[in-house]
């Protein structure tokens, strides 16, 4: 028997260290791995986390807690008090709901998109996604595990595509289609500027200072315009401004007036200097009408400037007729030229 167990001893003493040699191996695969799924989810901005319902405790797997929210390691813990507290004020009650919901069964699983607050300030968006895991003999949640990504340059990417899709490229006014979406709402009036002699600046110093003038032009005019009022570009030389109160009013003289000063001043460009008009015509919006009835109504105020001689801008009567003999237009001063 003695001589029996140093050969066991040794046996088992191999054995052990394959052990230890295949542990070591399985150790070096899984942290490879785990190092690996690190890298690919917090490339893509998501975060594998788990949450102990009776206690609030979150575990993070593979990105430290509150680097999104711009802490430093270990400076914010990981609970799910602090978890709520970063919510945007705007849609906490929204997501809390919606994370409750589900802790009771009355839905499936949890999901909100939804924004957190950095301590700086900074705003991310989140695309969370949850659902109870282990439950207790009685059916009370104790686990959740979900995910978390970071969806704000695709939420940016959105917004600036909502951008593009109701605002010109050129002066980031308003677009047709937005002008549109917007009418009439609170407006009565409808202005419609076409500008006078455009086509001389790209003729004679090229459509780059065209655009450079159309930018400005927008910049005058916004600068201009009430804070209720509404201001678009139709596109090419064309231009709307939709105002909260009647054609008649004494204000719609007023503004007519500041937008003919504010572009008879000569635009400086990068290849020149410009100068141009405008021909402005004004309608009332009547109940009945479209955004395309109230626009050919202005239209047609507005070339009875163009054959007048242009720069200037007429008022139409409410009915769609004249408001007054062309005389007595220019008397009342309801239909105003500037001097060429």
């Amino acid at each position: 028997m003695t001589g029996k167990v140093p050969q066991d001893y040794e046996a088992l003493l191999v054995a052990y260290r394959k052990l230890q040699q295949e542990n070591e191996r399985l150790k070096r695969i899984a942290d490879d791995a785990r190092e690996k799924l690190d890298a690919a989810m917090d490339g893509t901005g998501l975060c594998i986390w788990q949450n102990h319902v009776p206690t609030g405790k979150l575990i993070i797997f593979n990105r430290r807690w509150g680097a999104m929210l711009g802490y430093q390691p270990k400076a914010l813990e990981a609970h799910f008090d602090v978890w709520r507290e970063h919510l945007h004020p705007e849609d906490r009650e929204r997501v809390l709901k919606a994370f409750l919901d589900h802790l009771s069964g009355k839905t499936p699983f949890y999901q909100a998109l939804h924004r957190m607050l950095a301590k700086d300030g900074k705003v991310t968006w989140v695309l969370d996604r949850g659902r109870v895991v282990e439950r207790d003999q009685a059916g009370n949640p104790l686990r959740v595990m979900g995910s978390h990504m970071d969806v704000t340059h695709e939420k940016e990417f959105e917004q600036q595509l909502a951008l593009l899709a109701h605002r010109d490229p050129l002066t980031h006014l308003l677009n047709r289609a937005a002008l549109q979406r917007q009418f009439p709402g609170t407006h009565q009036t409808l202005c419609f500027i076409d500008l006078d002699d455009f086509k001389q600046v790209n003729d004679s110093l090229g459509h780059r200072a065209g655009d450079e003038l159309l930018v400005e032009l927008a910049r005058r005019l916004r600068s201009i315009s009430p804070q209720d009022a509404v201001l678009g570009r139709l596109g090419g030389d064309e231009f709307i401004l939709l105002l909260p109160w009647p054609s008649r009013d004494s204000r719609t003289l007023q503004l007519a007036q500041a937008c003919q000063q504010a572009i008879s001043a000569p635009f400086p460009l990068a290849n020149g200097e410009a100068c141009i008009g405008l021909s402005m015509g004004v309608a009332q919006i009547r109940p009945q009408d479209d955004f395309s009835t109230a626009l050919a109504r202005a239209d047609k105020a507005m070339y009875q400037v163009k054959h007048g001689g242009k720069r200037g801008f007429h008022i139409a009567h409410p009915s769609g007729q004249p408001l007054l003999d062309q005389e007595q237009v220019n008397e009342r001063a309801l239909d105003h030229r500037s001097p060429s």
